[in-house]
């Protein structure tokens, strides 16, 4: 069976859970997370990497155990060290993981404390005040925990779309190969980019004795055939990830993929200006009476109602529609306009590669920039940089310059922004810098006017330029922590500084509510990678996808813009 890169970071990321549980040492469980960021930032899948004979040791951050592993899991599925700790540790224990704000040192202390070890006895303790007295915990916890439990047992599993992406891809360019097989296009949620999916729905246009539909069925990594018929099936992936495939006749193509787009709001909208013209829209097609109208494309739907063709980013009733009927569709930011990057780390902190090697493989994807923001001191660690430790960056990027052509790194830092609003570093070595990208990184449990006062006051310092992940989530694993997110980008409006949007899938922050509020605002937004080795600086498809939600145009993005228009944007907030 296939191994996908994402199960094997997932793999190590579990073993680093139930180590942790454990008591392991700590240093071990960085290692095994290390190794799952390692394994994500690979350009290529592991499994092919191996197949081809090639030494996965030469990539940043994989040692010869991690290889040996990785190895291990695409020969066999799993490893002897994940074997041992299943043996160890009750299965249970990990659902525990997904209730928020329960991380592995707290569900040692229950299991070792109150021997609990799934989610039936944490609620049971949790009901009857057996929590509150425990190291960490207390009443506000126990009370959480409750709600979170409760809040888990109503959710149908959700997957990262980068995730889902991994899985799905490769199976629509599987059933491309089918016999007579004309089209093949994932819909849904994931086409409309949001940021999680609960499932895929593929739609692909192939006649009656095409062999798409056994073959889909009979892909190599489906668990379960849930159901089957000559034009509708539904699978779940190893993964978990349920597929429903649905056969279309080439002439209702463009009415299916509208209608299994959506959104339902969306939709609902559509059909009632249909109605209103006497048309009816289904799946099938646009039909005046009984007579078909429309449907063989989504251009004819939309025109046959008399609007352009909506792009499906746009597709949540949120006045799209009415945008579309006035002509004032935004014209959505595209990959190609984005012109540097202004967030990304080199191996002086967290990164896996030097400034070289970032540079030139910004270069290589088509970028003219590249702002390098390595941590400050107070991330130490992951080896923050001080003052001196700043500056000889900053002589080293010179010197770099000196060599590069056609592209420029320009010299910046990620900043913490501390308790008090202040930041990280001193204003001699901050205006040094072309930008300072500000950054919550602790004291995430602020009540909300302190934690939006904290930003703020941040944002009013005088050497400041971008506000990195303004809400601090990480999707399905940290809630954003509690911001008055309104007066923050007023703020940012009023001191003429500018907002990320991160493109990491676990972040993709903004979101796209708030990149609406920012474009309505005036507010600049950065489409920032986070970038942490080469590989990912081919993550901004996902904040493209997430801008366009926002409805954000090429003239919304302050990183599309050329070198000699973004300067003076950044040196009216340095000082």
């Amino acid at each position: 069976m296939p191994i996908h890169n994402e199960d094997i970071a997932a793999h190590f990321e579990e073993i680093a859970d139930l180590l942790e549980i454990r008591g392991d040492n700590p240093f071990r469980v960085r290692a095994y997370r290390n190794g799952a960021r390692a394994v994500r930032a690979l350009p290529r899948s592991a499994a092919e990497l191996l197949a081809e004979g090639e030494d996965l040791t030469r990539y940043p951050d994989i040692g010869e155990a991690l290889a040996t592993k990785i190895a291990e899991l695409v020969r066999t599925g799993t490893t002897q060290a994940m074997e041992k700790l299943r043996r160890e540790i009750p299965p249970s224990l990990e659902e525990l993981l997904r209730i928020p704000g329960l991380g592995p040192v707290r569900i040692r202390t229950l299991w070792h404390e109150l021997g609990i070890t799934d989610l039936d006895g944490l609620e049971a303790a949790a009901r009857d005040g057996r929590l509150r007295d425990l190291p960490g915990f207390g009443p506000k916890t126990e009370q959480k925990v409750l709600t979170a439990i409760e809040e888990h047992r109503k959710k149908k599993r959700r997957f990262l779309r980068a995730v889902a992406a991994e899985y799905g891809e490769p199976l629509a360019a599987w059933l491309r190969g089918g016999r007579g097989v004309r089209e093949v296009v994932i819909a849904g949620s994931y086409r409309r980019g949001r940021d999680t999916v609960g499932d895929l729905d593929i739609l692909t246009v192939a006649p009656d004795h095409s062999d798409v539909m056994r073959r889909f069925t009979r892909y190599e990594e489906v668990a379960e055939v849930v159901s089957q018929g000559p034009t509708r099936a539904t699978v779940v992936l190893r993964c978990g990830l349920q597929v429903d495939l649905r056969r279309v006749r080439e002439e209702s193509f463009g009415s299916a993929l509208q209608y299994f787009t959506g959104s339902k709001a969306h939709s609902i909208q559509l059909r009632r200006l249909a109605q209103d013209q006497g048309l009816k829209i289904n799946e099938y097609g646009v039909f005046r009476d009984e007579r078909r109208v429309a449907g063989r494309t989504e251009e004819s739907v939309y025109a046959s109602v008399g609007l352009p063709w909506i792009p499906p980013e746009l597709r949540e009733a949120r006045g799209e529609i009415d945008a579309a009927a006035q002509g004032r569709l935004p014209k959505l930011v595209e990959p190609s306009d984005i012109r540097g990057e202004l967030h990304c780390h080199t191996n002086a902190t967290d990164g896996r590669a030097s400034l070289e090697e970032m540079a030139r493989a910004a270069q290589a994807r088509g970028l003219e920039y590249l702002a390098i923001t390595d941590h400050s001191q107070r991330l130490t660690m992951v080896g923050g940089l001080g003052p001196e430790a700043l500056r000889r960056q900053i002589e080293a990027i010179d010197r770099l310059n000196e060599r590069l052509d056609g592209f420029t790194l320009l010299k910046g830092i990620e900043c913490d922004i501390l308790e008090d609003g202040s930041l990280d570093l001193p204003d001699d070595v901050l205006a040094e810098l072309d930008l300072v990208v500000g950054a919550v990184h602790g004291k995430f449990d602020l009540p909300r006017a302190k934690q939006t006062d904290r930003i703020l006051r941040a944002m009013d310092h005088r050497y400041f330029t971008l506000l990195a992940h303004p809400t601090g989530r990480l999707i399905q694993q940290r809630p954003p922590y509690d911001v008055d997110l309104d007066r923050v980008i007023a703020h940012a409006a009023q001191r003429g500084c500018y907002l990320e949007l991160n493109s990491q899938p676990l972040r993709l922050d903004l979101d796209d509510l708030a990149c609406m509020k920012a474009r309505e605002a005036g507010v600049l937004v950065a489409i920032d990678t986070d970038a942490h080795s080469p590989a990912d600086l081919d993550l901004r498809v996902h904040g493209i996808a997430q801008a366009r939600r926002g409805w954000l145009e090429a003239a919304d993005v302050l990183n599309a813009r050329p070198l000699a228009e973004l300067r003076p944007l950044l040196a009216r907030t340095m000082g």
